[in-house]
């Protein structure tokens, strides 16, 4: 049964790409206000798990249901996603020659925010007239990545290893940002929620995070406190967490 608060809600999700299968019966539910982490090493179908809450073509659906705002989206388009408050920031973006990042930012923007704003806090006010993510670094993507999301401000924000590839500086700049467009109210409540993935752990020292997974083969083998849970992966690693019984 979904619940009031309950933003979204994965029902033993099975998902194959090409001929692979990459999830095996996921479940989970991130309630309004909460963001969740997610752990694993590279290739455990953490990625693939943004990319179909998402609805990005060619992750095909097996098995499972999933709920947004109680309304099965389990079919719905990535556009049609989108306009309900769903965002995702990739952690390889790709380059679209001939737009540039203004008139992306612009098209997002549909409630005409502070762009010059958003752009200076993310060091990124000098890249707007250039083509999206064309010769930017790493650091440089992520930081459009996110300057995007700020602009759209989804209700559920999809944020795929934001520290990968990035420097110290761009490590700070980025854990503000991603602080911001999931922070509390003033009344203590928060409307906005999140799923990071990371490997470093840094975006724990910038956001509450209320929830954690370790994602292992393309199972949830373990979930929990984010904070006990991350000491442990860095004590024992990811092969030790198999046998995790939270």
């Amino acid at each position: 049964m979904i619940k009031k608060n309950e933003l979204l809600r994965i029902e033993n999700l099975t998902v194959e790409i090409g001929e692979k299968i990459v999830l095996k019966n996921i479940s989970m539910v991130i309630n309004e206000g909460e963001t969740h982490i997610l752990f694993g090493p590279n290739g455990s179908g953490k990625s693939s798990l943004l990319y179909t809450i998402m609805g990005i073509e060619g992750y095909r659906i097996l098995n499972g249901k999933i709920f947004f705002r109680s309304e099965d989206i389990t079919n719905l388009s990535i556009d049609e996603r989108a306009r309900k408050g769903i965002g995702i920031a990739y952690q390889h973006p790709p380059a679209i020659k001939g737009v540039r990042l203004e008139k992306l930012i612009n098209f997002i923007d549909k409630e005409s925010k502070d762009i010059v704003s958003l752009s200076k806090e993310l060091k990124m006010k000098d890249y707007l007239l250039r083509e999206v993510n064309l010769g930017f670094s790493g650091g440089e993507m992520k930081r459009s990545e996110i300057l995007q999301l700020l602009s759209q401000n989804p209700v559920l924000s999809l944020i795929d290893e934001p520290e990968s590839g990035v420097d110290i500086e761009n490590i700070e700049i980025l854990g503000q940002a991603i602080k911001k467009l999931l922070e509390r109210h003033l009344n203590r409540t928060r409307t906005r929620s999140g799923l990071i993935i990371t490997h470093t752990g840094f975006i724990l020292d910038y956001v509450k995070a209320d929830h954690a997974y370790i994602l292992l083969e393309g199972k949830i083998i373990c979930e929990g406190n984010p904070f006990e849970i991350f000491e442990n992966i860095q004590k024992n690693g990811f092969t030790a967490c198999k046998n995790c019984t939270k």
